[in-house]
């Protein structure tokens, strides 16, 4: 019975998360703490063993539907690698703070983590650019199919250290990093929504390689849960990047915006109930 649950958390979390650029960590993680602390179903799952096994998933989650989105021509590999260069020494340091939360705690901040999210994506619209990336050294050009061309960069430097920041959530709470990532380059990037959740998978994808390794090394991964875990998140995310060339972005916002909040919601419950 386990296996067909797990199948179907990876498959389910592998759509969503690859749908809007979260990875599927913000599905696969509070899916395992429910069906291991609040079913019984799953056996032995703390916080860490959550984070360290859907970390691992997040790697083939990234890698299939990163192979989707270069096929449409989506990713921003260069900004990917920079991105990466910050997010993966803060994937590192996120997942060696993880060993020490305890589940109510876990359960709250990473609640709290949600709905700050979803908060940002529901003003976002009302926001400002900011000026001062305008101009910025490193700038970059997307010519959508149906011809439209967007413009946007933003300096080097402050692209890495906002990706350290998303890598160091990335490792703490097993989510890939798509879902601070995705945000930060629509808002204060600029850049196509299309392009944005694209670009955010080919760099969980990447930080998932350095964290998962972490956690490998702290013993946090249940290997049989993540092998059915695997199959489904691999053909999610197929399914996921090919729906989300057929989506506007402005529904690619709100699915981001409604996940968020009813994961938040959800998290911050168990934290006070127990």
């Amino acid at each position: 019975m386990e296996w067909i649950v797990l199948i179907g958390i990876g498959l389910f979390a592998g759509t969503l998360g690859s749908l809007v650029g979260l990875g599927g960590g913000v599905i696969v993680v509070p899916a395992l703490i429910y069906f291991g602390t609040y079913t019984g179903l799953l056996d032995n799952i703390t916080p860490q063993t959550a984070v360290g096994t859907s970390l691992l998933v997040m790697i083939f989650t990234g890698l299939s539907s990163t192979l989707s989105y270069l096929k449409h021509k989506t990713v921003d590999y260069k900004s990917g690698l920079i991105f990466f260069a910050g997010a993966g020494p803060g994937s590192i340091i996120g997942a060696w703070v993880n060993k020490y939360l305890k589940m109510e705690d876990f359960n709250l901040y990473f609640g709290i983590f949600m709905i700050v999210m979803a908060v940002i994506l529901m003003v976002r619209d009302k926001l400002k650019p900011i000026e001062t990336f305008k101009n910025a050294s490193f700038q970059r050009e997307f010519t959508d199919p149906s011809g439209n061309t967007f413009h946007y960069g933003y300096p080097p430097v402050i692209g890495a250290l906002i990706a350290l920041l998303v890598g160091f959530t990335s490792g703490l709470f097993g989510i890939g990093g798509g879902s601070l990532m995705v945000p930060a380059m629509i808002l204060i990037f600029l850049f196509p929504p299309h392009v944005a959740v694209a670009t955010s998978m080919f760099m969980v994808f990447l930080s998932a390689l350095v964290s998962s390794g972490t956690h490998v090394a702290l013993g946090n991964v249940k290997w049989l849960y993540a092998l059915a875990l695997i199959p489904g998140a691999w053909f999610g995310a197929k399914i996921g990047s090919f729906v989300n060339t057929k989506l506007e972005s402005k529904v690619l916002v709100r699915v981001l915006r409604i996940i968020l909040i009813l994961i938040g919601l959800r998290l911050i419950y168990q934290s006070i109930t127990g």
